[in-house]
């Protein structure tokens, strides 16, 4: 799931030196032979005869005190024990609150842990290929929640290829939940969680997080990480604010860059202000042997519009493999690369137009660009079949494509396709 960023790095531990030193009396009568003398030594020398010299005007202040005073030349006194000498200690064995905890204790029944159970396609040792059950986990908002659903917000990474999803709470309570929408360009998702399928004493729990303006994010400021790390289960890490408009290969959008931990399981999960509202959804971090502390989280702010797009889509339930639909085309991924050199909009490129197929009978030709289906971001194959999944055939859908003009540059325009059965 994870691309050249990914997210995690383990941190190098500190490394401690210790150093020794030493002071040798020389007789005066005796001219040994010069040598250099370093720093350290001088330092040590001259803290030396400071130090005498202070002790000396010490003993000469206890002189002068010890007369004006009356005490010089007195007996020392013998000092009576006693057995009622008591050590004080607090009553509240309880150890002070830091703002952190504070701002953690609040917000972690925000956010989710969401757990992935996905199928792959694997090559067996033969140079098949084969299908296997894999599972990974990651993390979510609570964004809102509707008079039947609570919506969540995380990465397109999260969730995509899911043959199931799982979401458990703070109380460690969990539910099945089903995707609402999602933009693997910008790598963001809504999932949604049926009010019935959560107990009360849940419900009583948890709470919508609080978002922020991140465009007032300044360099330095406290950031706060909360997600499900490693899979087990909500954990805090700390930091600043490194940067902000940063940009990944990969991801559209300027980010926010973190040196707070952001380690597997931590996508989707939430970077926080110091006052405990999000400003960003963690999404990458660069793990390699020679960079530490350089996570990225996509700005809330940024964001909120295609999150308030998704989250408004209707809630899809997956159809059977034997029922889906297909659209009747064979295509190619147009990456960011690939647009940037040919200059073709990013998406799926209509390599083929099969016969009969619901495209042709559509308008769609070879040489367009699909972008979107049924208003969520396409750009790839894969996140074409993962939209497909979810319709049957039969269903009509609104695909958007740029069609090709003679000048080079692209039309945009949306045509609805009856979905066709699979020829293979």
């Amino acid at each position: 799931m994870e691309n050249q960023y990914t997210y995690y790095t383990p941190d190098q531990d500190d490394q401690n030196q210790n150093g020794q030193g030493g002071y040798q009396y020389q007789p005066q009568d005796e001219k040994p032979p010069k040598k250099k003398t370093s720093h350290w030594v001088k330092a040590v020398c001259f803290g030396l005869a400071f130090g005498v010299a202070a002790s000396a005007a010490f003993q000469t202040s206890n002189l002068v005190g010890g007369k004006v005073f009356g005490t010089s030349g007195s007996k020392t006194k013998e000092v009576a024990t006693v057995n009622s000498a008591k050590i004080t200690t607090s009553s509240d064995s309880s150890s002070t609150s830091s703002d952190i905890s504070k701002v953690a204790s609040n917000v972690m029944p925000s956010v989710v842990s969401i757990t992935n159970l996905s199928v792959q396609q694997v090559q067996n040792f033969f140079g098949g290929v084969q299908e296997q059950e894999s599972k990974s986990v990651g993390s979510g908002i609570i964004i809102s929640q509707t008079d039947s659903e609570l919506l969540i917000a995380t990465n397109n990474h999260v969730v995509e290829s899911n043959k199931t999803l799982t979401v458990s709470f703070v109380d460690n309570k969990s539910v099945e939940a089903q995707v609402k929408g999602t933009d693997s360009s910008r790598d963001l998702a809504v999932i949604a969680v049926k009010l019935s399928d959560i107990k009360d004493s849940t419900l009583n729990k948890i709470k919508v997080a609080t978002l922020a303006d991140s465009e007032k994010v300044q360099v330095g400021e406290t950031a706060i990480a909360i997600g499900n790390a490693l899979g087990y289960g909500q954990s805090v890490t700390t930091g600043i604010v490194s940067a902000t408009g940063r940009t990944l290969d990969g991801v559209s959008g300027k980010l926010i860059q973190t040196d707070a931990a952001i380690n597997p399981g931590n996508s989707g999960g939430a970077l926080l202000n110091a006052k405990g509202e999000v400003i960003g959804i963690n999404t990458a971090k660069v793990a390699t042997d020679a960079v530490e502390g350089m996570g990225y989280a996509i700005p809330i702010s940024s964001a909120s519009d295609v999150i308030k797009n998704l989250m408004n889509q209707k809630t899809k339930t997956k159809v059977a493999e034997g029922k889906q639909g297909y659209l009747g085309i064979e295509g190619v991924d147009v990456t960011s690369d690939s647009s940037q050199m040919y200059n073709m909009p990013t998406g799926v490129y209509v390599s083929n137009v099969i016969s009969g197929g619901g495209a042709k009978n559509a308008g769609i030709t070879k040489g367009c660009v699909i972008t979107e289906l049924e208003g969520t971001t396409v750009d790839s194959m894969s996140a074409l079949k993962e939209e497909l999944q979810y319709y049957k055939v039969g269903e009509k859908v609104k695909v958007t494509i740029q069609v090709p003009n003679s000048n080079g540059s692209y039309k945009e325009r949306t045509v609805k396709v009856t979905l066709g059965k699979s020829t293979q």
